[in-house]
């Protein structure tokens, strides 16, 4: 079982710390976590705020809070946090950084500058208030639970309500752009947001699909709410500010109990409220009450239909074939998955499978275009990111509606009305046991008996031609891997351990749990001893042994912390392994293209990736002694650890550089899309790694691929877009809209693109090295501006490009 550990701060500060209604001091402005500073391990209290009304019963304490501890005198995991009630039945009413939880030994700081800063036990920085340079000189905590950092005028610089977790507290409210977002750690994630007409709620696919909305309308003023505000036990509305504007409902100054509204991990929004009687929490009705249960988007599980309650897997009417099963026979409202997975490769074989008196939760992605049956189904079938469509038709109306769904969450049986029914139609991969094998057969002719005769002849010469094919492969291979067995590890010393295939095999379980694929191999994870490792089995590997070591000697030789530390290898026969170290959170583009719905990485933790991958490539191109391309810069091969600290791997297709050797001409190699406009020539440098660099840091801001088939053809190229938008200024179109803190660090985020453009240039030459990206990075100096011309367009295929004095000359690809 996994610990969590949430670090709550309520207080008023200033350096030292005071309360209107309880004060505390201490000599510094810096908190330890740990048991030497604390005594308590659960709850490390380091300030209290006490509920009007609530003579000292109920708190909003700031600490250190453990959450789940399979140990009561050790937690290893912790979160900076708000909580509120009594010191049994403390709730989390917002947090920080509970994506990413710090270690014991972990700091929070409120520094000179009036920042609030919390780092992990080895100085990483993982969360920030930004409020460094803005007067800042105190911090406190409201009676209703708002953390505030305020100037000398006792103005509000920066405060906790506007930036939301899951839950609203009396008073607080969700102004249009923010989000209440359940739980990350659920399986699927949901939010809440206001936008222009009402309240929506949504949950997390690509896009997101709504479950609810609330149209609140205009208001008496003539405006559109921009807010709802949680008062006493109801979300209440306020227009547009201005002369004609005033709130409908003056926030009361005592309530009659405690309560807060939260967005729960089902996607339900509840309202809770304090319990004399039982001393606790309890649930008092759903926000969104007018939704039928079958109505969530989760209550049956992905592909599960939902009838009163009650959890199925899809089946067509008069079929014998099955297409889905549960994925748990005793809990049915975990959902159903395909028989047969889904692949886009075979899309000649897809088909849609016809459920009638069906309807979606979402209906917001209508396909214009489809507005009859077949039109809708043939726009589904053409285009693989669809997994259904739902036909919604009114008999009063001409046409129906055609909704897209590119995720398939539950689906609801309605009973068919006079003027309206829905219809679904869900995606399935025909595989062979769903294939129709009965044909009919033909009487006996002389023209059957001469086919069946040619068949069988060209069948049999076929069967002698590849068996002697087969013959002349296994003696060749032979041949090889007697040449290798004749080679002797002894002559390589100061490679990484070796070990035997059968080691290998067994601490992957007989290679049972994939981690992951690639060009050159599966990566399977496994354990040596204590430590889990990550195994590489490369296939189809064409370098003998002597080859196969040098290279493992040289990559085993070099060792930075933003490198995937290479920790042996196993070379038998035409085995060839590698063994490196486990990174937890795997490849970046699990984060960053929202793969599995994580959630979205906030602008702090992709500026930290950025920068740690720089590093990597700084020490490859400039720290070793010979100068080192890595040459396949993707997300793929950047891995994650814990603490989303990036490091490069995957070298295979990396090359040694000596100092003194230019101009070299060699293959293209690498992954289209990162391709340098260089590789055209086959003359490449270091700075090839650069222009890649340049297209990672652009789908990190941009949360996309570069090359995204499910983007409008005019947005096909992720290059191409950002040339047109750096030529019209209107780069800050291109930031990820998913996560609402980068939308507020905008201004960062497009210096990052102008750094991106600078790595992206036509000509290699105006490219920087690596050493100059890291100071760009720190800001020690500034970004070179450049014309977007000087961007190459994706599409065009120039002759000729400028090459400088250096080439790499590259090995054969493993």
């Amino acid at each position: 079982m996994g610990h969590a550990i949430l670090f709550f701060l309520v207080l008023e500060a200033t350096i030292c710390l005071a309360q209107a209604s309880n004060s505390i001091a201490k000599p510094s402005t810096i908190w330890i976590n740990s048991l030497v500073f604390f005594e308590d391990v659960d709850s490390r209290s380091i300030g209290t705020t006490v509920i009007p009304d609530f003579d000292f019963e109920l708190e909003i304490d700031a600490g250190f809070y453990c959450t789940s501890s399979i140990s009561t005198s050790y937690c290893d995991e912790f979160i900076f946090a708000l909580s509120m009630g009594d010191m049994f039945t403390q709730q989390i009413v917002w947090s920080a950084n509970r994506d990413h939880p710090v270690k014991e030994n972990s700091t929070l700081e409120f520094t000179t500058d009036g920042n609030l800063v919390l780092r992990d036990a080895d100085g990483t920085h993982v969360w920030s208030s930004n409020s460094a340079g803005r007067s800042v000189t105190g911090m406190m905590i409201t009676e209703i639970g708002n953390l505030v950092l305020f100037d000398h005028t006792k103005a509000t610089v920066w405060q906790s309500f506007a930036h939301p977790t899951d839950t609203l507290v009396l008073g607080q409210s969700l102004v249009e752009g923010m989000r209440l977002t359940s739980n990350t750690s659920a399986t699927n994630h949901f939010y809440i947001t206001v936008q222009g007409d009402g309240l929506y709620a949504f949950v997390e696919s690509t896009p997101p699909q709504r479950y609810f909305s609330d149209l609140m309308g205009q208001n008496k003023t003539g405006h559109y709410p921009t807010k709802v505000t949680f008062m006493n036990g109801s979300l209440t509305t306020f227009g547009k500010p201005g002369p004609d504007s005033k709130s409908n409902i003056t926030l009361p100054t005592a309530v009659s109990t405690a309560q807060y509204m939260r967005l729960d991990s089902d996607g339900y929004l509840r309202l809770y409220e304090w319990s004399w009687s039982s001393r606790d929490w309890t649930t008092v009705f759903d926000v969104m009450d007018m939704l039928d249960v079958c109505d969530y988007p989760t209550v049956c599980g992905e592909y599960g239909i939902c009838t009163e309650g009650q959890c199925g897997c899809p089946l067509e009417n008069n079929s014998s074939s099955s297409y889905f099963k549960l994925v748990d026979e005793r809990k049915p409202n975990l959902g159903c998955a395909p028989i047969t997975p889904i692949l886009c490769r075979e899309i000649r074989h897809h088909r849609l499978l016809t459920l009638p008196n069906i309807s979606y939760f979402d209906d917001s992605h209508i396909v214009v275009n489809a507005t009859s049956i077949d039109d809708c189904k043939q726009a589904c079938l053409k285009n693989c990111s669809c997994m259904a469509v739902t036909f919604r038709y009114n008999w009063n109306v001409p046409h129906g509606d055609c909704v897209w769904v590119t995720k398939v969450f539950s689906l609801k049986s309605i009973q068919p009305d006079i003027d309206y029914n829905s219809s679904a139609y869900i995606k399935v991969q025909l595989g062979p046991s769903n294939e129709n094998k009965s044909k009919v057969q033909s009487s006996p002719s002389i023209g059957n008996n001469v086919n069946v005769t040619l068949v069988a002849t060209l069948s049999a010469a076929s069967a002698l031609v590849l068996f002697v094919i087969f013959v002349a492969l296994y003696k060749q291979r032979r041949k090889y891997e007697k040449k290798d067995e004749e080679f002797e590890f002894d002559q390589f010393p100061g490679t990484p351990t070796r070990y035997s295939f059968e080691k290998l095999s067994e601490c992957t379980e007989g290679f049972r749990k994939k981690l992951g694929e690639g060009g050159f191999g599966s990566v399977f994870e496994g354990k040596l001893g204590e430590n889990r490792v990550a195994v590489k089995r490369l296939e189809g590997a064409r370098q003998g042994k002597k080859e196969f070591l040098a290279e493992v000697e040289t990559i085993g030789s070099i060792e930075h912390i933003n490198l995937v530390r290479l920790i042996g290898f196993c070379v038998e026969k035409s085995e060839r392994l590698l063994v490196y170290e486990y990174m937890s959170r795997g490849s970046l583009d699990r984060w960053i293209y929202y793969q599995d719905n994580k959630a979205p990485l906030e602008w702090c933790t992709r500026c930290n990736i950025i920068q740690d991958i720089a590093k990597g490539l700084c020490y490859l191109h400039e720290d070793c002694r010979r100068k080192i391309a890595h040459l396949d810069i993707k997300p793929q091969n950047i891995l994650l650890d814990d603490n989303f600290n990036a490091k490069l791997a995957d070298f295979g297709l990396c090359k040694l550089i000596d100092r003194d050797q230019s101009k070299v001409v060699t293959m293209m190699r690498g992954t289209p899309g990162y391709l340098a406009p260089e590789w055209l020539t086959s003359r490449i440098t270091e700075k090839v790694d650069v222009y890649s660099f340049g297209v990672v840091i652009m789908e990190i801001v941009t949360g996309r691929k570069n090359i995204d088939n499910s983007q409008p053809e005019e947005n096909f190229q992720l290059i191409n877009l950002l040339r047109q938008k750096a030529q019209n200024n209107q780069l800050i179109d291109l930031i990820d809209k998913h996560s609402d803190d980068m939308v507020s660090h905008q201004e960062e985020v497009v210096q990052m693109m102008k750094l991106a453009i600078w790595c992206l240039q036509h000509d290699c030459i105006q490219r920087p090295s690596m050493s100059v990206v890291i100071k760009v990075l720190e800001g020690a100096i500034s970004i070179q501006t450049f014309d977007a011309n000087s961007l190459m367009f994706v599409q065009d295929n120039p002759s000729t490009y400028s090459v400088p004095s250096q080439a790499s000359i590259l090995s054969g690809p493993r």
